[in-house]
């Protein structure tokens, strides 16, 4: 059994400068943790692969080709591979999501 405390976790070095954390990774799947301090951002984006963002906690903006919505906790949002996306946290306490890709992109994300 592999048990890790997501708030613990090694942050892992990534293109957006935001504290994540690579929790899972295998060839199948790959999982990140994110933690968004009040006004940090993802960049904008797009995975070679279908992703789902699971959100932990806080409220956040959601933005995937073109569409904008405010999200919290407890909500689920799918975005289809090659789709330019990104995550906002415009609030005043911090945003935390989980990041899943799958399959496990062989191509990296590319910055928009």
């Amino acid at each position: 059994m592999k048990i890790i405390n997501t708030r613990t976790a090694p942050v892992s070095p990534n293109p957006h400068g935001v504290h994540a954390s690579m929790i899972h990774d295998t060839e199948h799947v790959q999982a990140v943790h994110i933690t968004l301090q009040p006004k940090e951002e993802l960049k904008l984006h797009a995975t070679p692969v279908d992703v789902f963002f699971y959100i932990l906690e806080g409220r956040g903006i959601v933005e995937i080709g073109g569409e904008r919505e405010e999200v919290t906790a407890d909500r689920f949002i799918e975005s289809p591979a090659r789709v330019p996306h990104r995550l906002l946290n415009e609030s005043d306490s911090i945003f935390r999501f989980l990041v899943v890709k799958t399959p496990r992109p062989k191509d990296k994300t590319r910055l928009l």
